[in-house]
């Protein structure tokens, strides 16, 4: 039986010559604007170079369809938020709660910060959540997590550090979902950011304070 194929979604070229790079950047600022002005639902190439100003013949040479356009977003936010991920908790200079107070700010924030964004691709992601490009993206900034909870908790078992770091990251990723869904000041971001720092310190401190029985080889 063959497998039903799925869209392509990676771009068909990268761009190599200023000229090219700035009518790609043209393209996906359009393709913000649209995604965040018309949602999901009503994103399309047209709309997408009627916006850049450019033609959609210009647009295919480097996105063969819409989900390549959204991927790319999608990508690049992806991205962004893991790098930033990764510089704080690879900041050995900090002591480790220090980090996760100062993860959970930025992340908070960021989240906030590209709300209206965030949602629209959320609603476009069965385009690409399946994509092999998806998993990996996802699981970029795991092995800066793993080294942390090394750090954080030296003498809790593989096992425990692995459900620690799951717990942080994946409680952060849903509820600064929910928390960024609605509009929030400064002052609120600090307040919730504080709290949820609060308890990831109160989780791990709780471990730390465990008796850990020595693995036998």
């Amino acid at each position: 039986m063959s497998e039903r194929s799925s869209p392509q979604i990676s771009s068909r070229k990268q761009p190599k010559q200023a000229r090219s790079t700035e009518l790609v950047a043209a393209v996906l600022e359009a393709a913000v604007q649209v995604l965040a002005t018309q949602g999901a639902a009503r994103f399309t190439v047209a709309r997408v170079a009627e916006r850049a100003g450019v033609s959609v013949g210009s647009v295919y040479q480097y996105f063969p369809n819409k989900a390549a356009i959204l991927f790319r977003l999608q990508s690049d936010e992806w991205r962004q938020t893991s790098d930033m991920l990764r510089e704080i908790l690879e900041d050995n200079l900090k002591p480790p709660f220090e980090r996760l107070r100062t993860l959970v700010q930025a992340f908070i924030q960021s989240e906030c910060n590209e709300a209206q964004i965030r949602v629209a691709l959320n609603d476009a992601a069965p385009l690409y959540r399946d994509a092999p490009e998806h998993q990996a993206a996802r699981m970029s900034v795991q092995q800066s997590v793993d080294a942390f909870m090394l750090q954080a908790l030296p003498d809790a078992p593989v096992q425990t550090r692995a459900l620690a770091g799951d717990l942080v990251i994946s409680t952060l990723s849903a509820v600064g979902k929910r928390f960024s869904s609605a509009p929030r000041s400064p002052a609120d971001v600090a307040i919730y950011s504080d709290a949820m720092a609060d308890m990831f310190c109160a989780y791990l401190e709780s471990l730390q304070r465990r008796p850990f029985e020595t693995a036998v080889c």
